[in-house]
Formats: C-alpha cells, sequence, structure tokens
C-alpha cells in the first residue's frame, strides 16, 4: 500500500480537494447533530448571519462589518472542523480506492464436486455463494474469499498486502485461507467459498476504511458527553447574561445593554469548539494510521482498546524470535566422537527439508567438512523416515544401521522401547541445553543415544529493549510457547519478558486470558489458526495474521496483511498514541478557554462593569477588536491543530503519571500561553489595518 512520492503528492491534492467539498456537505444540520458542539458553532453561524442581514437593511444591533465579520469567522469555524474530519475520511477513502482497484468481475470455474479434474461451470464471480466450491489455476485471479480444500500454489498477494513476495497457500494448516482479489502464480486449487457476494475480506476493508460502518468509540461517546455538558452549561449562563445585562443598564442608568452578536461569540469562545472540532478526526487517524502499516481494525472500539492493553501476549517463534531455530554445537555421549555424532547427525538430516535440519547439514559441513549430500549410490540404500506428530522423530536406515533423531522425550521413549538404557550424561546434557534456552535434539543409533544437537532460538535484536520499555508503561509481557518450561524460562530471561507460559494448548490460552480479564486488566494477542480462534474471540485485542484461517480472522477484531506477530507492540503503541493524542488536545482545548475568558469577558462587559477592565490582561485597542480576534484565533486554531490531529502526538514510552504531568506541562500551560499571543497578534493587525 505504499504510494510513490510523486504519486502521494497527487493523492494528497486530490484529498484536500475533496474535503473542501465534504466540509461543505457536512453542513447538513441532520450530519452536524452529531456533534453537539460544533451543532451549536452552526446554529450561531446562522444566528449571525441573520442579525448580519438585518443590520444591512438598517435594523443592525451593531455596525453590518462588525456583524458580518463575526458571522463570517464563525462559519469558518464550522467549515475547518468539518474540513478535519473530511481530510482524515479522505485518507481512508483513497487507501478504499486502492483496494477497489484491484477488486475484479472475474469469472470462475465452480466444481460440481471438490475433485481435480471433476467438471466446471464457468460463472461471474459475483454470482458465487457461500459453501460453493471452485477450482482456480496458474494465471487466474482467485475469484472469492475461501478455504482451501484441496492443492499448494504460490499466491500473489502484492494487490491486498503490498508486499511483492509471493506466499504457499495450502489446505489442511494454518495457511489454507485465500482472498479474491489475489492471484495462482502455480499450480491450483480447490477452495470453498467463504463469504456471500459483498461481504468478502475486501468489502469488508473497504466498508471500514471508507468510514461506513465507523462507530464512535466508548471513550469518544463519554468525552463527548462531557463536552456536551459544558457545552449546555455555558449556554444556560449566556441566556441568563442578556437579562442581567439589561437590568444592570436600567438600574445604574449607564452603559449599553450586551448585543446578541457580542453573546453568541462569547459562547463559541467559551465552549470547547477546539477539541469538539478535531475529535471525529483524532479518532478516524488513529485507524488510518493503522491502515498505513498494513493492520486492518474492524473497528475503532479495538483501536481504543489497544491502548489501554496492559497485559501482551505474545508467541515466542516469530514475535520474539526469530523463528527458526539455528544448529549451533554438537555434543557427543558415551565415548562417542564429534565427527561421528556430526555424520550420523548429517546423515538423518539429508531428507529433512525444515530449517533446523538444513542448520544441522550445514554446521556439520562447515565445522567437520562433511560432504552435505549423498552420492547416488548411497542414495538408493537410504530410507528416510519423515517426520510426524505421532513419533516426533525422524531419521534414516541404510545398510542395517537406524539413525533416529528427535525431540528428547521421544528419543527416550524409543531407546526404552528398543530394550536400552538411557545414560545420565544423556539427560545431563539435555537439562544443561534446555536451561540455556536452546532446544536439544537427540539423536540415537541402532537403539542408543549417541549425543546431542544444541538448537538455539535467536532472540531478535532490540526486543528486550522494547520490552523494557513497555514495561515503564506499566504493560505486562507474557511470552506463549510449546517448548517445555526450562527451555521457556530462559528464553523469557534472555529476552526480558515478565512471564511465560510453557507448553501452551488453546485451553491454557484461554484460561490464561480469562484470568487476566477477572482481574480488570486488557489483554492483547496474536494468532492464526483454527486452535487460536477460541482464544482471538476471548481476548479485548486479537491481531489475526493475514494469513491465517477463516475461523482465526473472523474471532479477530483486528487484521495484520504482513502476516508479522511482532507487529502487535507497534498496534498497541498507536493505540496508546491516540489516546494520549485525545487527552492532550482536550488539555489544550480547556486551557484555551481559560485564557479566552480575559479576552471576551472585558470586552463584553467593560462598560456595563468598569471594573472588567482590570482583567483586560492583553491591552486589546477596543471591544470589538477584541471580540473579533478571540473568534479568529478560535477559528485558525482548529486548523493549526489538524497537522497534530492527524499525526498523532508522538509516543513515549512512559508511565502514566509521567505522561499527566508532562500533558499539563505541554498542552495545558501551552494551551493557556497560546490565546494570550494570538489574539493580541491578531488585535495588532486588525489595528494595523485599520479594520475595527
Amino acid at each position: 500500500m505504499n504510494q510513490h512520492p510523486k504519486k502521494q503528492r497527487r493523492l494528497d491534492l486530490r484529498i484536500y480537494r475533496r474535503a473542501l467539498i465534504d466540509a461543505l456537505v457536512k453542513l447538513n444540520p441532520l450530519r452536524m447533530a452529531r456533534n453537539p458542539v460544533m451543532f451549536v458553532v452552526e446554529v450561531g453561524s446562522v444566528l449571525t448571519t441573520i442579525l448580519w442581514i438585518l443590520a444591512l437593511c438598517g435594523y443592525g444591533e451593531a455596525r453590518a462589518g462588525f456583524i458580518g465579520a463575526i458571522a463570517f469567522w464563525l462559519w469558518l469555524t464550522v467549515l475547518f472542523a468539518n474540513f478535519s474530519e473530511a481530510i482524515a475520511e479522505g485518507r481512508g477513502k483513497a487507501q478504499a480506492e486502492t483496494l477497489r482497484s484491484t477488486r475484479k468481475e472475474t469469472h470462475a470455474h465452480k466444481l460440481d464436486k471438490p475433485v481435480h479434474g471433476s467438471k466446471y461451470e464457468v460463472i461471474p464471480s459475483t454470482a458465487l455463494k457461500k459453501g460453493d466450491i471452485f477450482i482456480v489455476e496458474t494465471g487466474e485471479v482467485i475469484p472469492s474469499d475461501g478455504e482451501i480444500v484441496q492443492g499448494v500454489a504460490l499466491v500473489d498477494e502484492s494487490a491486498v498486502t503490498g508486499e511483492s513476495a509471493p506466499v504457499i497457500r495450502e489446505s489442511g494448516g494454518d495457511r489454507s485461507a485465500v482472498t479474491g482479489g489475489t492471484r495462482v502464480l502455480s499450480d491450483w486449487l480447490i477452495v470453498a467459498v467463504s463469504a456471500d457476494p459483498g461481504e468478502g475480506f475486501l468489502d469488508h476493508m473497504i466498508n471500514l476504511i471508507e468510514g461506513a460502518k465507523r462507530q464512535k468509540t466508548p471513550n469518544e461517546i463519554a468525552l463527548n458527553i462531557l463536552l456536551s455538558a459544558f457545552t449546555i452549561v455555558f449556554l444556560a449562563v449566556c441566556a441568563t447574561l442578556l437579562p442581567f445585562s439589561l437590568y444592570t443598564v436600567e438600574v445604574n442608568h449607564q452603559g449599553a445593554p450586551i448585543t446578541l452578536t457580542v453573546l453568541i461569540a462569547l459562547l463559541i469562545c467559551l465552549i470547547p469548539t477546539t477539541i469538539g472540532g478535531l475529535l471525529p478526526a483524532i479518532g478516524i487517524a488513529g485507524m488510518d494510521r493503522l491502515i498505513r502499516r498494513n493492520v486492518i481494525a474492524l473497528s475503532g472500539h479495538a483501536v481504543e482498546a489497544a491502548g489501554d492493553v496492559d497485559v501482551l501476549l505474545l508467541d515466542k517463534t516469530g514475535t520474539i524470535t526469530l523463528g527458526n531455530r539455528q544448529a549451533i554445537e554438537f555434543r557427543p555421549i558415551g565415548g562417542i566422537s564429534d565427527l561421528e555424532l556430526a555424520e550420523a547427525a548429517q546423515l538423518a538430516s539429508l531428507a529433512d527439508e525444515t530449517p533446523e535440519g538444513r542448520s544441522i547439514v550445514l554446521l556439520a559441513k562447515n565445522k567437520y567438512f562433511l560432504r552435505g549430500t549423498a552420492g547416488e549410490d548411497t542414495q538408493n540404500r537410504m530410507r528416510f523416515i519423515p517426520f510426524s506428530a505421532q513419533t516426533r522423530m525422524s531419521g534414516v536406515d541404510i545398510d542395517g544401521m537406524s539413525v533416529r533423531k528427535g525431540a528428547a522425550d521421544a528419543i527416550t521413549q524409543y531407546i526404552k522401547e528398543m530394550g536400552k538404557d538411557i545414560s545420565s550424561e544423556l539427560n545431563t546434557i539435555v537439562d544443561d541445553i534446555a536451561k540455556a534456552g536452546g532446544t536439544p535434539l537427540v539423536i540415537a543409533r541402532n537403539g542408543d543415544a549417541i549425543g546431542v544437537v544444541y538448537l538455539k532460538d535467536i532472540v531478535k535484536g532490540g526486543i528486550k529493549e522494547r520490552f523494557i520499555q513497555l514495561r515503564k508503561m506499566g504493560i505486562k509481557t507474557v511470552m506463549i510457547t510449546g517448548d517445555n518450561p526450562l527451555t521457556a524460562a530462559a528464553i523469557a530471561a534472555e529476552a526480558g519478558v515478565n512471564d511465560f507460559l510453557a507448553q501452551a494448548t488453546p485451553e491454557m490460552k484461554l484460561s490464561l486470558i480469562r484470568d487476566f480479564q477477572s482481574g480488570g486488566r486488557l489483554v492483547a494477542m496474536t494468532g492464526d489458526g483454527t486452535n487460536d480462534a477460541p482464544a482471538l474471540a476471548q481476548a479485548d485485542v486479537a491481531v489475526a495474521m493475514n494469513t491465517g484461517t477463516q475461523p482465526a480472522r473472523e474471532a479477530s477484531n483486528m487484521i495484520d496483511l504482513d502476516s508479522n506477530p511482532s507487529k502487535l507492540i507497534e498496534i498497541v503503541e498507536i493505540g496508546k498514541q491516540l489516546l494520549m493524542t485525545r487527552g492532550a488536545l482536550t488539555t489544550f482545548s480547556i486551557a484555551n478557554d481559560v485564557s479566552k475568558y480575559f479576552a471576551i469577558i472585558p470586552a463584553a462587559f467593560s462598560v456595563i462593569y468598569p471594573s472588567l477592565q482590570a482583567l483586560n490582561l492583553m491591552q486589546l485597542a477596543t471591544p470589538h477588536s477584541a471580540v473579533i480576534s478571540a473568534v479568529i484565533f478560535n477559528a485558525l486554531i482548529i486548523i493549526a491543530l489538524i497537522p497534530l490531529a492527524m499525526r498523532g502526538v508522538p509516543y513515549r514510552p512512559v508511565g502514566a503519571a509521567t505522561l499527566l504531568r508532562d500533558n499539563l506541562l505541554v498542552y495545558g500551560v501551552g494551551g493557556l500561553i497560546a490565546p494570550f499571543i494570538g489574539i493580541k497578534l491578531i488585535d495588532m493587525l486588525l489595528v494595523a489595518m485599520k479594520l475595527v
């Protein structure tokens, strides 16, 4: 989904042009009513416009130029707020258009039965229904989302993920889901349709990105209620000021009552228009930041929950470690030489295409100069024993010699079945490797253990520092692994996680999540397999891999198009950045309003109450220039803060107390100071231009 810089600039220009039009469309009162603060501003804009027209007709309560200026800047305040939301939505719509361009009307080869070579009917892809079976072959576009029933193929998913490298998709595993719009590069697949027309993964993504189904999050709703309450309070206060003003003038026989124009300007400057105008954009921009990292959030609540998460369940493989264990050492026992063990281990690994098997062959070749291949004559005499989940070992038989390699407990059981004894030396080496965080792979020859291969998980560089940062933020990290407890403890210590769950099963994951949640904690996790679905459904933030199964994707509330488990940490950081941005701008907005009191209150009432002139700390030129300057600043601050709302407050891994202190210092104090400087500069400019 990355764009070339020139294309990106053209795209930004299109977004801005479209946002200007959308800002006008959003002036519809029915739409504005969803944002009570800005709806009040729009009503104020309408009323001041009416007052301006009356002034032009000779029935004005003040000069037509003054009332017209207030009306103009109030309308701009509403438009700037709409513009910020439209820009945020525009970015999403641009992403949606990119995805929509990948969705082509194609033909589908619908099968009568899920068997390769059976008869098929050619139909439009839009005619496929959930449960239908189709076949797709080399060079063809996959017409619909589905689960692979039969076959294995290389698939180009760049249209969806943006990654140019093709991926393998096959039936019966955790990589059995395919997405409509992707292309088969080799072989063939028989697929069962998993979604009806218009309900596929791409359709769902497009709807979410465009914001058509975006709902306000609980925190956003709560903040809206608070802002609405502030607005109602200030509305009631301002409504009482006019009769008080009339009464005071009549009793004191001096001054002039406050005008409706100034009263409306006072109300708009007092209510929290800054955060009220930027709040929708902040939420949409948070989801957009995820999209730019190839993560689709299925709801705004998921993004917000990511910011509140305090427990991360992280898969060891691919998240904490690089994922491919490497052979680093041969440890012989019982008088066997290193070379003899290396020869046996290499022989048992020649047909092993796993990364671990290839690393054993490579270690034997590099360290002991063994060939790493078998001649044709030798190959004819060899019978390879493939790895199976039942035996948990593999090996080779040749010339009456039997070599097996596998997990320590599996080989131990194999040796016992052969009627042989287990040496204490073997158990010692196995325990030592496990305690060091490695995986012991035992080699047996003719039923006797001859040594152990040390397989090491390589912990990702920089991951320990990331966990230290998360700990500072109060987030607990838990490593999930299928390794034995000794190995898990060693890797957990090396990586710096708080805790670990060894020999994890789906039931254990689910139980762990529920235990954390019963203690009032929010839990985030990743998964890709069908067995991960129950835990994903239970987690507060559940990130499914795009390469995962359909049940895993359906149980999640986020989907990572890159299928990178370590991205969970980035997702949490983006969620926290969203909450930080909302909190910072809310603090700035309220502090802003406090400072604006010192500009507009003296201007509005100093004629009636001369003592209020002491509050004119800014030394503004005239009451009219003070009111206009405050209204202009109120509008311009929204447009000035749009980049910050879009980009987000810079994320820093600090605790809640430190974050609150820094926000109050930077955005609270900054919000108090900015109006004094801004309003004074605007006032000086108006006076210099002789506009007041």
